[in-house]
C-alpha cells in the first residue's frame, strides 16, 4: 500500500490528515503494532481533534483483527493513557494526537507495558517495516473484544497523591486548556483543593478557535496574560492540546520556561526526599543542576526527547526528570510524563514557601538566556563542524548536537528531527554577552 513513510517521527507516528494520516493507515497501525507487541491487551486514548474518533475505529479495528482486546479509554490526557497503562498493566498504549500541532494534524504516542514509549529506533521502526512489506494482512481466528473503561476517578487519586492537599493554599489560578483535553482532565483534580479556579477555553473544540494549543510559545499566552491581569490572579497555567505539558506564568505574565519549573519541582521533591537523582536534559539552565546540588541530589544531564530520557530515569532510578519543552517525568508514575503533576507539585512548593512564583524563580535564576532559535541550513553537518571550529579553545561535547561552555557563557547546537534545521540555545552571565555571543553564532549558522 501507499504511505508516507515521514509520518514515522523520532518519538511519535504524525502527520496531516487525510492525505498522511486516515482510517487506512491507522488500522495497518494498529494491526502491525499488535503483531510487534504480541499482547493481550492494548488501551486506546483519544484527544478532541474532528479525526480522532475515526482514527480510533480504524485503529481499535485492526488490533481487534489480530485478535487482541481493545481497552477503550475514551477521550483523556496523554498523561492519562501513560497512567492506565502502568497501574493497570496493559501490555501497550496508544494515544490518538496531535499534541500542539495545527487543527489538520494528528497521529499516535505509542507505549509498551509499563508505559514504555515507543521511539524511531525502538518500535516504530518495525512498525514502517511490517506496513510495507505486508501489503494485506490476515485476521486471527478469535477476534478480539473492546471493553470501554473510565479512569478519571482512579486518575485524580493518583496525582493527588503527590501533594498533601492540606498543605495548598487558596490561590486564584487562570488555567488556559487552549479547547484542549485540560479541559476535563484538570477539574476533578483541582475541585478537591482550595483553589480558585477561573477557566479559559476549556470547551473541547479540535479547531482551536481562540489559539493553537502550544503554549511554550508566547504569541499562544497572550489570552492567558490579559486574564491573569484583570483577575488579579496569583498565577496561570497553560496546557497543550493533549495536556501532557504544561508552562507556568507569573501574576506579571512573565512565562516561566520549562527549566525553571524543572527546578521548582526538583526543589520541592529533594526536599522531601533527599539525596535523589534528577534527570534534566541539556537545553535546560546551569540553574537547573546548581539547584539539585545545592538541594543535595544528584544531577544527570541527557539528551532531549521523553524516548531518551524515560529509560535513563529507570536505569538510574531517577526521582524525577524534566525538559525545557515542558515534559516533566516521575519515577511514581512509570517513569512517565506528566503537566499537572508537575503543576499541583510547583502548587505545593508555593503554598509551604508563602511566596510569588516571580520571588521564587529570581531566587533560582541569574542566568540570561536566547531561547531556542531555529535556522534554516544547506548542510547541518557542515555548520556544527564549523561552528566548533570557531570555539576550538573552549570545552565541547557532543552529546547532543554540540555543546560549547565557556567561563561566562554556554550554547547547544543540534540538529531537529524532523526538519533541515538546526536549533540554537546560548545562556550567558549578562544581557551583553548573551547578545554578543548570539549575533556571532547566528552569522556563522546562517551565511
Amino acid at each position: 500500500m501507499s504511505i508516507d513513510t515521514s509520518i514515522f517521527k523520532a518519538y511519535d507516528i504524525r502527520g496531516t490528515y487525510p492525505n498522511q494520516i486516515n482510517g487506512e493507515i491507522a488500522y495497518k497501525i494498529g494491526f502491525a503494532l499488535a503483531g510487534y507487541l504480541n499482547p493481550k491487551t492494548i488501551a486506546i486514548g483519544r484527544d478532541m481533534r474532528l479525526s480522532s474518533d475515526e482514527l480510533f475505529e480504524h485503529l481499535a479495528k485492526g488490533i481487534l483483527d489480530y485478535g487482541v482486546d481493545v481497552i477503550d479509554l475514551g477521550l483523556i490526557s496523554t498523561d492519562g493513557l501513560y497512567f492506565a497503562v502502568g497501574k493497570f498493566g496493559y501490555d501497550g498504549g496508544v494515544m490518538i494526537t496531535a499534541s500542539h500541532n495545527p487543527k489538520e494534524y494528528n497521529g499516535f504516542k505509542i507505549c509498551r507495558k509499563n508505559a514504555l514509549p515507543l521511539s524511531g529506533q525502538e518500535g516504530l521502526n518495525n512498525i514502517q517495516k511490517s506496513i510495507l512489506e505486508n501489503g494485506k494482512n490476515g485476521k486471527a481466528p478469535v477476534r478480539g473484544n473492546i471493553i470501554r473503561k473510565n479512569i478519571s476517578a482512579d486518575y485524580t487519586k493518583h496525582c493527588l497523591s503527590f501533594i498533601d492537599k492540606a498543605k495548598i493554599k487558596p490561590f486564584k489560578i487562570v488555567i488556559d486548556a487552549g479547547n484542549g483535553m485540560a479541559g476535563t482532565t484538570v477539574t476533578p483534580v483541582l475541585e478537591q483543593l482550595p483553589v480558585e479556579i477561573i477557566p479559559l477555553f476549556f470547551e473541547l473544540d479540535g479547531t482551536f478557535p481562540n489559539h493553537q494549543a502550544s503554549p511554550i510559545e508566547l504569541k499562544n499566552l497572550v489570552d492567558l496574560q490579559k486574564k491573569i491581569a484583570e483577575t488579579k490572579a496569583d498565577l496561570g497555567v497553560a496546557f497543550d492540546g493533549d495536556a501532557d505539558r504544561m508552562f507556568l506564568v507569573d501574576k506579571d505574565g512573565n512565562q516561566v520556561g520549562g527549566d525553571m519549573v524543572t527546578a521548582l519541582v526538583a526543589k520541592s521533591l529533594l526536599a522531601k526526599n533527599p539525596q535523589e537523582t534528577v534527570l534534566y536534559n541539556l537545553i535546560c539552565s546551569k540553574a537547573v543542576p546548581e539547584l539539585i546540588e545545592k538541594m543535595g541530589g544528584t544531577a544527570i544531564r541527557t539528551r532531549v526527547g521523553h524516548a531518551l530520557i524515560k529509560p535513563l530515569m529507570k536505569k538510574y532510578n531517577a526521582i524525577f526528570g524534566g525538559e525545557h519543552s515542558g515534559h516533566f517525568y516521575f519515577r511514581d508514575n512509570w517513569f512517565a510524563d506528566s503537566g499537572l503533576i508537575a503543576f499541583l507539585v510547583c502548587l505545593e512548593l508555593l503554598s509551604v514557601e508563602n511566596r510569588p512564583l516571580h520571588d521564587m524563580i529570581k531566587e533560582i535564576d541569574h542566568y540570561f538566556r536566547s531561547g531556542e532559535i531555529n535556522s534554516h541550513v544547506q548542510s547541518i553537518p557542515e555548520k556544527i563542524e564549523e561552528v566548533s571550529r570557531t570555539f576550538a579553545n573552549e570545552k565541547q561535547d557532543r552529546l547532543d548536537g554540540l555543546t560549547v561552555e565557556a567561563k561566562d557563557y554556554w550554547f547547544n547546537l543540534r540538529p531537529s528531527n524532523t526538519e533541515p534545521l538546526l536549533r540554537l540555545n546560548v545562556e550567558a552571565m549578562s544581557k551583553e554577552i548573551l547578545q554578543e555571543k548570539t549575533e556571532m553564532l547566528l552569522k556563522i549558522i546562517r551565511s
